[in-house]
Order: C-alpha cells, then structure tokens, then sequence
C-alpha cells in the first residue's frame, strides 16, 4: 500500500483539540522527511465559511458532522523508524 510512504495521516482543525493533534501530525511528518524514511504526507481537513457561506461555528461543525464522515480522521499508514 503506498510505496515509498513512510507517513500518512489525515487530521482536521475545527476544534482546540484538532489542532494540537494537526500540529503534532505534521511534526511527525517533518520528523519522517529528516529521518529518510521515505515520503510524508498530512491531509487537513480545514473549514471555509466564507465559500460555505456559513458563520464560523456552523462551518467547525460541518467539518466535524459531514466531512470527517465522509474523509475519516487517522494515520492511514506510518513505518517505524
């Protein structure tokens, strides 16, 4: 599955707690690419209210409700190093 990746993970930053979880995705991904442990990736599921037309809150929760129903949350594929 995915050759030549070494980390994979898909996160969203709707909510406080997201966050910190994205921020940490991306320094283990970093951490993958100086590591040459082969390519990384971090997908960011990310709310646009303004192209929504939506208010800020109902935008979070339609991340959290529709999207990472449809694009679930997790690592999708990460080898030790």
């Amino acid at each position: 599955m995915l050759e030549g990746t070494s980390f994979l993970e898909r996160v969203a930053v709707n909510k406080p707690s997201a966050i910190i979880k994205a921020k940490k995705a991306i320094s283990k991904a970093f951490q993958h690419q100086l590591d040459k442990t082969g390519f990384s990736l971090v997908e960011i599921l990310s709310p646009c209210p303004t192209n929504w037309k939506m208010n800020s809150i109902d935008a979070c929760k339609w991340v959290d409700e529709v999207m990472c129903k449809n694009f679930p949350i997790g690592v999708v594929k990460e080898v030790k190093c």
